[in-house]
């Protein structure tokens, strides 16, 4: 370790010399503890125990020296930035001043009230200084409640100010579009923001009521006479306790009438009936509860009580004479309740221990009121009235909205286009008709013939279509079960009836001749012998009279 120069001589080798009786060249500690706290310490040793030279100043010289700004070192110190400004609808979104306050309505056209207290709740937007005046709704009150001044800015004076929230306090009266409204009490909202912006608050005031309202609330007076029976005794005794019956109404004399079944219950605490309906699912009525809500019905009216009218009046104790009681539901029994004759078949084991411990009526047997179903109606069709085929006809009987009877696919695209064609003659008294000749089509796969009459120059008689496309009905089958012409039915001399007209089959076509030749099972000997006939007279020639043109 090098020792401290002296003074005046460069720090240059050979020039600084050792001091060999230094040992120690650690640094001197600057922490410690005082008192269990950690406190700093200022060095008075350097490294080698030599000791350090520093200035002490006084307690006002540091304190000078704190206050004192360093101008010349570090310049004018800066302004420091302004504070941000806050817009009012910012600082005050959704904070609204609620205040308490009633006005004074005149009533003047009734005899029950002269005045009327509304009581409203007036609110102030902090945001932009707007009031409105919104009254609490009261159900089936009949006066136009709600909003009664929409949010606004509201004009104080005739100058032009509006109101402020400086201007509201309690116990005040404030006048708004000609009403004069009092402020009695504010929310705790209100109350702190008022209070911190220096507004000394009013002590708050009761709200007023509205006497007619509290009028309302008073009990009805009731002038009834008193009476030895105690109705609080029937009530206390006889609660929650109901008699049950099972009635049927049966109304299957009247037009579209029927027997319907329904529960009568008798409520012993006040002497009231109720019926009922008993709904069944599927039944196609709608599911109404109640034939005949709960009340007590009438046995007996007095003689002039028959022009009363029940439908805008209730019935009272001076037009009646006897009500139904207990002893007038009976099992077994009729009686009539509102125009309607309920029958008493059954009733509960309830309903049975009560008539047996208070009339002594203990026998009380379930009547059986089922009645029994009348046999199906056989469905039968109507009488075929001759117009299209009688399974079209028919399909109107099976479904409300028809369709066409099911065809046989197969056939008919086995079938396709095969027509059957033959040359006949109109079997007929009138001369003029010997001589037409007709060429009928069957087809194959629908199984229908149509009738075409080749037109013949000079005859007098308008040709072609006779008849078009249909089945046609053998003679003498039944309407039941009709029977239509099938190929086997068309063969040489073979006599076709067609709707009253008869007609000999004269010829057929080279088609014809294959056709039954492939299905010589589907005809008779006779069908057969014909064709053979026609086969051997082929060869030979046809006298001239006899010759026709079979062009199809």
């Amino acid at each position: 370790m090098v020792s401290n120069p002296v003074h005046g001589l460069p720090l240059l080798p050979g020039t600084s010399f050792k001091d060999f009786t230094k040992t120690a060249f650690h640094r001197s500690q600057t922490l410690g503890y005082r008192n269990g706290y950690a406190i700093v310490r200022r060095p008075t040793v350097g490294i080698g125990g030599d000791h350090l030279q520093f200035n002490q100043l006084s307690q006002a010289e540091l304190d000078e020296l704190a206050n004192k700004a360093p101008v010349l070192t570090y310049g004018q110190p800066k302004q420091a930035p302004p504070a941000d400004f806050i817009p009012a609808h910012v600082a005050f979104d959704k904070k609204v001043l609620k205040f308490d306050a009633y006005f004074q309505e005149d009533v003047p056209m009734s005899p029950e009230e002269h005045y009327r207290i509304r009581q409203v709740n007036i609110y102030y937007y902090l945001e932009d200084d707007s009031m409105s005046v919104i009254e609490p709704v009261v159900e089936n009150s009949g006066i136009p409640q709600g909003k009664l001044i929409k949010r606004q800015r509201l004009a104080k004076n005739d100058r032009g100010d509006h109101y402020h929230w400086k201007d509201l306090n309690r116990g005040i009266n404030i006048t708004i579009y000609g009403k004069t409204f009092r402020i009695v009490d504010c929310d705790r909202f209100t109350q702190v923001f008022l209070e911190s912006q220096g507004i000394e608050l009013n002590p708050p005031e009761k709200m007023a009521l509205d006497p007619y309202t509290e009028l309302r609330k008073q009990p009805l007076r009731k002038y009834v006479t008193p009476s030895d029976f105690d109705q609080l005794k029937q009530f206390l005794t006889f609660d929650k306790q109901v008699l049950r019956f099972y009635a049927i109404w049966d109304d299957t004399d009247s037009m579209y009438g029927e027997c319907r079944t329904y529960i009568i219950h008798y409520y012993l605490m006040d002497d009231s009936v109720e019926i009922r309906e008993v709904h069944e699912r599927n039944d196609g009525r709608d599911p109404f509860p109640l034939l005949m809500n709960r009340q007590r019905m009438p046995k007996v009216l007095v003689e002039n009580a028959k022009n009363f009218p029940q439908c805008v009046l209730e019935i009272s104790d001076q037009e009646v004479l006897e009500w139904y009681t207990a002893k007038d539901f009976i099992v077994g029994k009729s009686l009539t309740i509102l125009g309607r004759t309920f029958f008493i078949y059954d009733c509960d084991p309830f309903t049975r221990r009560y008539y047996k411990e208070k009339f002594g009526i203990a026998d009380l047997p379930r009547i059986d009121v089922s009645k029994q179903e009348p046999p199906p109606v056989k469905q039968e069709l109507p009488p075929y009235n001759g117009y299209g085929l009688v399974e079209d006809s028919a399909q109107n009987c099976f479904a409300l909205i028809p369709k066409p009877p099911k065809k046989d696919i197969i056939k008919m695209l086995v079938n396709d286009n095969k027509v059957l064609r033959y040359l006949a003659a109109l079997e007929s008294p009138i001369p003029e008709d010997k001589d037409r000749r007709f060429v009928f089509s069957y087809f194959l796969a629908t199984d229908m013939i149509s009738i075409f009459e080749p037109p013949v120059r000079n005859s007098g008689i308008i040709g072609g279509k006779y008849l078009g496309r249909t089945k046609v009905v053998k003679p003498y089958s039944t309407v039941d079960n009709p029977i239509y012409y099938g190929p086997g039915d068309f063969f040489i001399g073979a006599v076709i009836e067609v709707f009253g007209h008869r007609f000999i089959i004269l010829d057929t076509d080279e088609y014809v001749l294959k056709y039954m030749e492939s299905n010589a099972a589907q005809y008779s000997p006779e069908a057969l012998a014909s064709i053979q006939n026609r086969v051997r007279k082929r060869d030979a020639p046809a006298p001239e009279s006899e010759r026709y043109v079979f062009d199809f």
